[in-house]
């Protein structure tokens, strides 16, 4: 045990504090130190105790002198002493391990006395690259660990003055009045650390430099990278974070442009050479689409035949330029789907084909898989026919427009009335139609947004919707009936039914949607209970779907009676591909939507909000924004309790679409 008198050393915080021994225990010592404090300290923390004993009962402020300048003495004496010297007298004893003592005596070529061993010690623990201090002895590193402790020192020197540099960057980034773009390679660094630790949290390649780099220049707040960004101008004040977060592919790669390139080289000539190709340029196909739609994958037509109605379904050929084994067909399985955002959209094919050749754009010559379904006057199926073909858009229709030549224009007039018949059909099956309005926000002015809801229910939509329904449901049969494997959409019956027919509540559609079944993907068919059919795939999206692009390619193989493209092995891999990418790109649309909702709140926080009480439990009741279809829950109240179906008005307590934050009371 250390006895009464004894000078001990001991680190606090990384220093080395002297301090007299006054009293202890078996493993517990009373101390005063240098700062004149009074102490207890366990005795495995002393690093070097004195041989020579001291009287401790003399003023505290003359044992605080005394101590100060022992304290003094042996920090100067650190000057004097050569470790890197010492270890290369060293290096050919025997033995890795010696006394304090031993190598303070080597320093100074004399005996050592307990200051001269002190500042031994005090040196091997401030640079750790010769020696390391182990259960009172000092171990000397070999050459190979020396070399090692190097490269970690010189990597931990360039990490300091990374967060140096950095931190004065940040600052004077943030203290500029306009965007500043870094101009040298540390600034470069800097926010390219932050904004990956900003996407990344703790899972970021340097999250601690971030963190210390942020801390140093006095940025604490979860967003302040975000802002630093935006003042760097490395990013948009509304940039879509979401997507950056789950890292989906935005750019196309160069193999895939430079195939895009070449296939618009091609021209359509080469169409009319493929015997299997059907020649349909003498129809007048119409395409019926929003205002804004740039890519058209589906278009119509309608012919009297007997007291009969055939139907061509004709739906861009997009199968003939993407094939299995292309850069662009390897890009769609990597994106799955386009991604549509009220900012813009990510196509899942390069524009060149998504707006210029597979788009069928009114006038041009079009590569074509027409659908065309032979219809009694009753809507019942009685013929189908699949052809690959070539066909030209006559007509480019609104929906707008189509509604409002609906009962004078002769084939609008026939599909919607075979649009009714269908549809009526369908609900006989059990079909659950279940119309909610679009919601759409439009983005003015750089950041100003603009919500608006939009029927989805009108005659032209349905119409529009119901021919794609029965060209996918007789895709679905087509393969189905042939045995051969496919992708295919289906649905259990909904756990319990609050709706029949066709009903527009805003309340029984949204309380009906909580009570449907899954949807699922298979590679066989199976019935899809909310569409009222056997079964369902679908084909009228291959512009921008890889599931609608796939099935394309298996009605290809199967009308040109050649060897089937996708095996029943590669079909349930294309199940597993299509579900991970569309849960990922539906996970960041939604977010991205909520974002823009939540930006549209932020302009309106003094307004009251009329909402639609959907539950309303125990503790927490849900509602619906019914002016933007946001969904929003408050504390239930304990008294006036609302009733499920009413309308009530609610207002906003805080609003932050950056931090995703939304609070309402009632």
């Amino acid at each position: 045990m250390t006895t009464t008198g004894k000078l001990i050393e001991y680190l606090d915080g990384g220093k080395f504090l002297c301090a007299y021994v006054t009293g202890g225990q078996a493993k517990r010592l009373r101390l005063v130190n240098q700062n004149g404090r009074e102490m207890n300290l366990p005795l495995s923390r002393v690093v070097h105790c004195s041989e020579k004993s001291h009287s401790v009962d003399l003023p505290r402020e003359e044992l605080t002198r005394q101590l100060q300048e022992t304290a003094e003495i042996r920090k100067q004496l650190m000057e004097k002493i050569d470790l890197q010297e010492i270890w290369e007298l060293t290096s050919d004893e025997p033995t890795d391990t010696f006394l304090p003592s031993f190598l303070a005596e080597i320093s100074f070529g004399k005996d050592a006395d307990d200051d001269i061993v002190s500042a031994f010690l005090r040196s091997v623990f401030v640079d750790r690259l010769f020696f390391k201090y182990k259960e009172n002895r000092v171990v000397a590193h070999s050459a190979e660990q020396i070399e090692q402790l190097r490269t970690q020192r010189d990597k931990e020197e360039k990490v300091q003055l990374l967060i140096t540099k950095g931190a004065e960057f940040l600052l004077s980034l943030n203290g500029s009045q306009k965007k500043a773009t870094p101009s040298d390679e540390t600034g470069k660094e800097c926010l390219a650390i932050i904004r990956n630790f900003y996407l990344n949290g703790a899972d970021s390649e340097h999250a601690d430099i971030a963190r210390r780099i942020l801390k140093a220049a006095g940025f604490n707040r979860p967003h302040d990278p975000f802002h630093l960004l935006v003042k760097a101008g490395i990013w948009d004040k509304n940039e879509n974070i979401p997507l950056l977060r789950n890292d989906l592919p935005v750019v196309f790669p160069l193999l895939g442009i430079q195939q895009a390139e070449m296939l618009l080289q091609q021209g359509v000539d080469k169409l009319f050479q493929d015997p299997a190709r059907k020649d349909f340029t003498d129809l007048r196909p119409m395409t019926i689409d929003g205002a804004t739609t740039l890519d058209f994958d589906d278009a119509l037509t309608v012919e009297e035949q007997d007291g009969n109605f055939l139907v061509g379904v004709h739906i861009s050929d997009v199968a003939h330029y993407v094939r299995p084994e292309d850069p662009l067909f390897l890009e769609a399985m990597q994106r799955g789907t386009s991604i549509y955002f009220p900012e813009g959209q990510i196509p899942m094919l390069p524009r060149h084909l998504s707006q210029g050749i597979c788009s069928l754009v009114q006038g041009e010559l079009r590569a074509a898989l027409s659908f065309m379904i032979l219809l009694s006057a009753d809507a019942e199926v009685l013929k189908i026919r699949i052809y690959p073909s070539v066909i030209k858009v006559a007509r480019r229709l609104t929906y707008d427009e189509a509604d409002s030549m609906i009962r004078t224009d002769k084939e609008l007039s026939i599909l919607n009335d075979l649009r009714l018949k269908l549809r009526n059909k369908r609900l006989d099956a059990g079909a659950l139609l279940l119309p909610f309005p679009d919601v759409n926000i439009h983005i003015y002015d750089g950041s100003k947004v603009q919500v608006s809801l939009a029927d989805t229910d009108t005659p032209s939509r349905t119409l529009v919707s119901e021919m794609m329904i029965l060209a996918n449901t007789q895709a679905a049969r087509y393969v189905a009936d042939r045995m051969a494997p496919g992708l295919f959409r289906a649905q259990k019956p909904p756990k319990k039914r609050v709706v029949h027919g066709i009903d527009n509540d805003l309340f029984l559609n949204s309380k009906q949607r909580k009570m449907l079944s899954r949807g699922e993907l298979l590679i066989s068919a199976q019935p899809h209970s909310g569409l009222g059919v056997t079964q369902y795939t679908t084909i009228t999206s291959p512009i921008r779907r890889l599931l609608d692009l796939v099935m394309q390619h298996q009605i290809h193989s199967l009308v040109r009676r050649e060897e089937i493209r996708f095996t029943e092995e590669m079909c349930k891999d294309f199940t597993s591909v299509i579900g991970r990418t569309l849960a990922r790109a539906n996970n960041v649309r939604q977010q991205r939507h909520r974002y823009w909702l939540l930006k549209y709140l932020e302009t309106r926080q003094e307004e009251p909000h009329t909402a639609l009480v959907l539950e309303s439990g125990p503790k927490r009741t849900f509602l619906l924004l019914t002016d933007i279809l946001l969904n929003i829950d408050l504390p239930t109240p304990g008294r006036n309790r609302p009733e499920p179906g009413c309308r009530v008005q609610v207002k906003i307590v805080r609003v932050d679409a950056l931090d995703n934050t939304l609070r309402f009371e009632w």
